[in-house]
């Protein structure tokens, strides 16, 4: 399960998405999240549906790698449905024993899934198609409009940077440690959940000290190449804005107004 993360990896393609200004791909990803917090029917998720499917395939990612990292999800989108489903007041449908379930709830928790699974996915695609160089440039110009955090916008964007790169070097960590211990005969995979969580302290405790030890060697090598931050700091490749980007801030405000519509009109209701 490890394995399946797929947030912080970068997928190498020639695509049109991978070719567009990692502003235009942060500020489109960012419009994408809200508009999926917005939107509170049926039509507003098909809508989504669309536009997402539409990037998937402009993207060349395969499909199958995206649906990874919703794997590795799948728990919590279990868990998030199971809770909406049985807690959520309304019009009763089914009772078992002392728990219900309502036509609020199944529609609650089946909006629910989706916009995870929707979330996963779009960020998944702006991180698959974008290295960490670029994300790390497009986040801190698009912070430095920020009026609050525009002094600290390299250093922002560089730890937020580094903490999505090793998020595959943490996870590929871990399950060369879990591997160890079960060689050594550790039982992580049978047990009550107290008994599992005991078994998770030979795997922390080796993983927290590799952390460590990985952070302080990054430490050491940018002050070996004297990094003081982002002051007088110049780029090798200045980020402009291209006709493709253009174009994509064009159909961005298609999109937020088209999820727009489905909530604010009065369109006829499935769920």
């Amino acid at each position: 399960m490890l394995k399946d993360i797929t947030i912080g990896q970068y997928y190498p393609a020639d695509s049109l998405i991978h070719q567009l200004d990692p502003r235009t791909k942060l500020n489109f990803t960012f419009a994408y999240i809200v508009m999926l917090f917005v939107i509170n029917n049926v039509w507003g998720y098909i809508a989504a549906f669309i536009i997402l499917m539409g990037v998937v395939i402009l993207s060349k990612v395969p499909f199958g790698y995206l649906m990874r990292g919703v794997k590795g999800l799948i728990l919590i989108i279990l868990l998030t449905v199971v809770l909406n489903l049985f807690m959520t007041p309304g019009t009763v449908v089914a009772q078992i024993w002392a728990l219900t379930i309502t036509q609020e709830g199944i529609r609650t928790s089946l909006f629910m899934a989706l916009r995870l699974i929707f979330l996963v996915v779009g960020t998944s695609i702006m991180t698959l198609t974008t290295t960490p160089i670029d994300l790390t440039d497009g986040m801190e110009r698009s912070m430095a409009y920020i009026p609050f955090i525009r002094h600290y916008a390299h250093e922002l964007s560089m730890m937020m940077s580094i903490a999505l790169r090793f998020i595959p070097t943490l996870m590929e960590e871990t399950d060369k440690i879990m591997k160890a211990q079960k060689a050594r005969g550790a039982n992580l995979d049978t047990g009550n959940i107290l008994q599992r969580a005991k078994a998770l302290i030979p795997i922390l405790v080796p993983l927290f000290i590799s952390s460590f030890r990985r952070a302080d060697e990054l430490a050491t090598a940018m002050e070996a190449r004297c990094y003081r931050g982002g002051e007088n700091r110049t780029k090798m490749k200045v980020l402009k804005y291209q006709r493709g980007d253009m174009i994509t801030y064009g159909l961005g405000v298609v999109m937020i107004g088209m999820l727009l519509a489905t909530r604010l009109l009065n369109l006829p209701v499935l769920l």
